[in-house]
């Protein structure tokens, strides 16, 4: 049995998340360190990073080490309709991150629903979003946001691309100022009156939604809408639901998300942690005529969360001399283990070693 005391704070979340999983019938997915080329190539505006790390295998075929699992799960799902695969994994991702450009192996942990999905199922994974930072810290919030909302005033605008890489960047600042000066370059002021209420809308959910029901979009938005409510109404009654806030600056590719999209934060940490969204856009180009909707959290930044509690690196310091009988020191380390106690064995006290209790033979 494994003994969590022992653990690096990575990896009991990811025991405990396994565990979460499991619960809810996801299935463990494993995939290889290297995938090819091919499999990223059109798709690098999907992933966090574009730099791909690649190398030539023996058969001269151009390979990169895995920066992503969605792509490599939906490119092993079967078509089948009706049905949907269910599974979560704990693998090593490898990307380029940094101004320094330094290679990266970061360590993901998440779930991918895969199929025919409903409305159940979207609630199930923001369900497990919320449960899996629970896990995690019991002070968290998640912002979830739709992209069809957003589509849907874009479209009423109806301008060119260039105008959406623009007005989307405003967006994603929450940038009143920006967003002015975009839509006077493209001579459209009074479609501001779309815009900003989606900028300044309350983080409360029945309180944008309400909010949102005043404004005359389109038939798509409104079912957009639609969607929102019936999730919120499903999540009204659970525990975690007044850690849920309505954020429609999250703005992912538009190009593979097409539904709902989230975000997950941890008190004491910076950085989003958790990455969420539908991506049934995604499926349609790598030929699948399915749905898709998952997340991904960030383990690696999660190191350093509780460090702050920790106090201690090891219970029991043993410091023995050249002089000490080894059977003793054996001895003395095997009756402190069993005791439940870590220990260390050494001549000399590290520098930076935190102890409980120091014993010298």
């Amino acid at each position: 049995m494994i003994n969590e005391k022992y653990l690096k704070n990575e990896e009991k979340i990811a025991l405990s998340l396994r565990s979460l999983y499991s619960k809810y019938g996801y299935l463990p997915y494993k995939m290889s360190k290297f995938e090819e080329y091919d499999l990223y190539a059109d798709k690098k505006d999907f992933l966090i990073s574009d730099r791909i790390i690649t190398f030539t295998d023996t058969a001269g075929k151009l390979m990169a080490l895995k920066p992503d699992v969605t792509l490599s799960i939906i490119k092993h799902t079967a078509n089948e309709a009706g049905t949907k695969q269910k599974v979560y994994y704990c693998e090593n991702v490898y990307r380029v991150l940094g101004s320094a450009k330094e290679f990266n192996e970061i360590m993901q942990v998440g779930l991918e629903c895969v199929g025919d999905i409903d409305a159940y199922d979207e609630y199930e994974v923001i369900s497990l979003s919320a449960q899996s930072l629970e896990e995690i810290s019991n002070s968290y919030v998640i912002e979830v946001s739709h992209m069809g909302i957003l589509n849907a005033v874009l479209e009423k605008i109806n301008k060119d691309s260039a105008f959406r890489t623009e007005i989307l960047d405003a967006v994603k600042k929450k940038s009143k100022h920006e967003i002015e000066k975009t839509l006077e370059r493209y001579s459209c002021n009074e479609m501001g009156e779309l815009i900003y209420p989606l900028i300044n809308v309350s983080a409360n959910p029945e309180c944008a939604l309400s909010e949102l029901e005043g404004l005359n979009v389109s038939d798509s938005f409104t079912g957009a809408l639609s969607e929102l409510k019936e999730l919120f109404a499903l999540l009204k009654d659970t525990p975690y639901y007044d850690r849920l806030r309505i954020d429609f600056s999250i703005v992912n590719d538009m190009n593979y998300y097409n539904g709902l999209v989230f975000n997950g934060y941890v008190e004491g940490v910076c950085e989003c942690v958790l990455y969420g969204g539908r991506y049934d856009k995604l499926l349609k180009k790598m030929g699948k005529e399915q749905g898709g909707i998952g997340f991904a959290i960030y383990t690696e930044l999660l190191n350093g969360l509780n460090k702050s509690n920790q106090k201690y690196d090891v219970d029991v310091l043993l410091i023995y001399k050249d002089t000490s009988s080894i059977r003793e020191v054996k001895a003395t380390i095997e009756e402190q283990i069993r005791q439940g106690k870590s220990v260390s064995a050494q001549r000399a006290i590290p520098d930076k070693l935190r102890y409980r209790e120091l014993l010298e033979i």
